[in-house]
């Protein structure tokens, strides 16, 4: 079976952007759109302590996002 490597980036660049998506619909955030932009009454601001299941949600996000760059550019410079 002879796979085109182009293929095989892009479905994995599928994959791991609805993986990305999914991940940053987990995050919880202030309730509105003034914890956008480090209002809301929370009293947190801007950093949160992420603690638990919550540091490993965004610390997967952050691994995913640079696999995706890279995929990315693997699949422009790969023809």
């Amino acid at each position: 079976m002879n796979f085109d490597l182009n293929l095989i980036i892009s479905i994995a660049q599928i994959i791991v952007s609805i993986v990305v998506i999914g991940l940053i619909l987990l995050q919880e955030r202030d309730s509105g759109a003034g914890g956008l932009f480090g209002g809301g009454g929370g009293g947190g601001g801007f950093y949160q302590t992420r603690r638990g299941l919550e540091k490993i949600i965004f610390a997967s996000t952050i691994i995913l996002v640079i696999i995706f760059a890279a995929l990315a550019l693997a699949n422009l410079f790969i023809k």
